[in-house]
């Protein structure tokens, strides 16, 4: 009898490539775009200014986004969002290519328009664009989440899911170090970033295209809001699920934009934009080793109770994150978010994991949106709060302060609320 695997599989093969393919080009706009709001103001206000806006648009509609993917085609919602970043990629690489002061627009043979491309307006345009790729993203996250499950077969969902979270990681320190080659070509650096990010969301597309669905999602009857508030009001009865949900909201908010400003005006302190793209190196292998750990050491890496591994791992988190701003070798920077990045490997792999045992299927997709609402969108939102605060504080008082909020929101969790008792639970129905 033959018995199925990842490497027999073609949808598998098709997903792996275009994900390679589409994550490696991924990070090489979070390396390039920080940068180029940093070159065209030195103000770190604005590089918060630019995450806001690109979590604004992910944060409003991506509760939308996993509804939408439960009731249609992962398949066609992921290829129009892929197709629409290229379209917005293509955009701001022009954008960056252009090094003259003034820009023609030729309307005609009677009529022409000069613009006079100061750094304000190419920051307004970038803020614009930036707004456009986080509506984009709204709709692509759950759709990339939500697609796996309906590609494969059941008994290879969690190999592939593993296969490919893993891959992820390995971009995370893949593609930082292909921007540090890019970036090397000074005045086009950027713009060649940004424009191979577009070929590879076209690629990823073409290779997408190619994957069979085994089950293709049948509309319901019911409205879409109405679908999407019936699955939120099911999730939020677990009281379990809802204590980790407004857990993570408060981290997310706290902490997890000050890190997306800082570490960018770390890197220009420390050494200039190759430093940025090393420390970002150096956090995405320690994500893939805790990622390891978690997959490999199992239940001998785990407290009993889930409820306690994560305020643990996040206290421990706070302490590594305090001592950011006081480093002055990048090799020490780069040390500490190795340590980060292990810890929040491990928690990625525990969480997702608890996530999947306890949620029924049927709420999977707007479950996934909710988590991915917390983190990629509540945590840019706050990055334009850290960005304010850089003006009044140093950025080691910033460090310090993100890491002890963190570690009193995980004493305060520990202390008032049951969440250290919550377990490694079985699938239940909320």
């Amino acid at each position: 009898m033959h018995v199925p695997t990842l490497k027999t599989n073609p949808n598998f093969r098709w997903l792996l490539r275009g994900a390679i393919v589409s994550n490696l080009g991924d990070q090489l706009t979070v390396v390039a775009l920080p940068l180029l709001v940093l070159q065209l103001t030195g103000d770190p206000l604005a590089l918060g200014l630019v995450i806001a806006l690109i979590g604004l648009p992910r944060a409003i509609f991506i509760l939308l986004g996993g509804a939408l993917v439960d009731r249609f085609s992962p398949q066609r919602v992921l290829m129009a969002s892929k197709l629409a970043n290229a379209v917005l990629l293509i955009l701001l690489a022009l954008l960056v290519m252009n090094t003259h002061p003034v820009l023609t627009l030729e309307l005609g043979t009677l009529l022409s328009i000069a613009v006079t491309l100061t750094p304000h307006l190419v920051l307004m345009l970038v803020c614009a664009l930036a707004f456009s790729l986080g509506l984009a993203q709204a709709f692509s996250i759950p759709a990339g989440a939500a697609i796996v499950p309906a590609a494969l077969p059941a008994t290879l969902l969690e190999a592939g899911n593993g296969a490919l979270m893993g891959l992820r990681q390995l971009a995370l320190l893949a593609g930082p170090l292909l921007a540090v080659w890019l970036l090397g070509a000074r005045q086009h650096g950027l713009a060649l970033a940004f424009a191979l990010d577009a070929a590879s969301f076209l690629v990823s597309a073409w290779m997408l295209a190619r994957v069979v669905l085994h089950a293709d999602r049948p509309a319901g009857a019911a409205p879409l809001l109405r679908a999407l508030g019936a699955g939120l009001v099911q999730l939020w009865r677990d009281s379990a699920l809802r204590l980790c949900f407004i857990y993570w909201a408060l981290v997310a908010v706290c902490i997890g934009g000050a890190m997306q400003v800082a570490l960018p005006v770390l890197a220009t302190q420390l050494a200039g934009a190759g430093t940025l793209a090393w420390l970002m190196a150096a956090n995405g292998g320690g994500i893939l080793l805790g990622m390891a750990a978690a997959a490999l050491g199992g239940p001998r890496l785990r407290f009993s109770r889930f409820g306690c591994t994560i305020l643990l791992v996040d206290a421990l988190v706070g302490c590594l994150v305090m001592p950011l701003g006081v480093v002055d070798r990048a090799w020490l920077a780069a040390l500490l978010l190795l340590g980060l990045g292990v810890l929040s490997g491990y928690l990625q792999i525990t969480i997702y994991s608890w996530i999947g045992r306890r949620v029924p299927a049927a709420l999977m997709g707007r479950a996934m949106s909710i988590f991915m609402f917390i983190f990629m969108g509540l945590a840019p939102l706050s990055a334009a709060g850290a960005g304010w605060l850089l003006r009044f504080v140093s950025l080691p008082q910033l460090f310090l302060g993100g890491g002890l909020v963190l570690l009193t929101l995980a004493a305060l969790a520990w202390l008032l609320t049951p969440m250290r008792h919550i377990p490694l639970a079985p699938l239940t129905a909320p």
